[in-house]
């Protein structure tokens, strides 16, 4: 599989008509590493600085924007061409979900450029259009209501396009901070505090000091603290009991053998 920035299709909007709907779809396109627009007929003026405005940072996608006099003109070099509708047909069509349409586009684009195609925003694409492309892509919606707005479909069909070219492959970025893993001693002194902290607020009056030691003690390895978490939540558990001292509170019971507290 090639990388996601690779086999990317060219998304094409077939007469679009509102502005917004176009600088949302310059958006997703650069979200999800498509960096070809073709606008057939667009029936709203091509406002780049507008585009920009609400779309930011898409400068070089919006300058890569070409504007075509009909669908069979803006699909000229592509062999395959997936189309938004979801509009019933009498004729039998290829009919796809978004998945099978991303991979379908995945495995095509090794022999030539394919595309995404969406149609106008109040009344999708003709039939004449929609003959152009080789399979209608169709997404599930809850039958009584199933109109999407265009930059909503085209963000469910980019995204899968996304994935389909290995988009979750990439590994999320890794903490700025980092820390090693907490060792025994340090959670043990973490448990010692804990354990004096509570008794000093009479948690254990009509509770067993084992019993919920035990059960704090799994939910922290569970956690699987580095060291500078165990040390926050270990000085927690002292500011605790130093809040008690300097307030004059004194606790009900001590705890037995509770070894002193050092600094964390």
């Amino acid at each position: 599989m090639s990388s996601p920035g690779q086999s990317k299709p060219i998304l094409v909007l077939v007469a679009p008509q509102d502005i917004v709907n176009v600088a949302s779809v310059v958006r997703i396109a650069k979200n999800f590493a498509i960096d070809r627009i073709r606008l057939v007929n667009p029936e709203m003026e091509l406002d780049a600085y507008r585009i920009e405005g609400i779309a930011h940072n898409t400068a070089d996608l919006v300058a890569r924007i070409t504007v075509h006099q009909s669908l069979p003109d803006a699909l000229a070099d592509c062999i395959y061409a997936a189309v938004l509708t979801g509009r019933e047909r009498a004729a039998k069509r290829s009919r796809l979900r978004p998945r099978e349409a991303a991979l379908e586009l995945v495995a095509r684009v090794e022999d030539g450029p394919v595309a995404i195609v969406a149609g106008r925003e109040d009344s999708g694409l003709t039939n004449d259009e929609l003959d152009c492309c080789d399979a209608l892509v169709t997404i599930s919606t809850d039958p009584a209501h199933p109109s999407l707005n265009l930059a909503q479909a085209v963000a469910i069909m980019a995204y899968e396009s996304w994935l389909a070219r290995g988009g979750d492959r990439l590994p999320f970025k890794r903490p700025r901070r980092t820390a090693a893993a907490a060792p025994n001693a340090l959670l043990e002194t973490l448990f010692a505090d804990w354990t004096r902290a509570l008794w000093a607020i009479d948690f254990f009056k009509t509770r067993q000091p084992a019993n919920v030691m035990r059960s704090f003690r799994e939910v922290v390895f569970r956690a699987g603290l580095d060291a500078r978490e165990a040390s926050l939540l270990r000085a927690m558990g002292i500011e605790i009991s130093r809040f008690l001292a300097r307030e004059g509170l004194v606790a009900a019971a001590t705890p037995p053998e509770a070894p002193p507290s050092e600094e964390p």
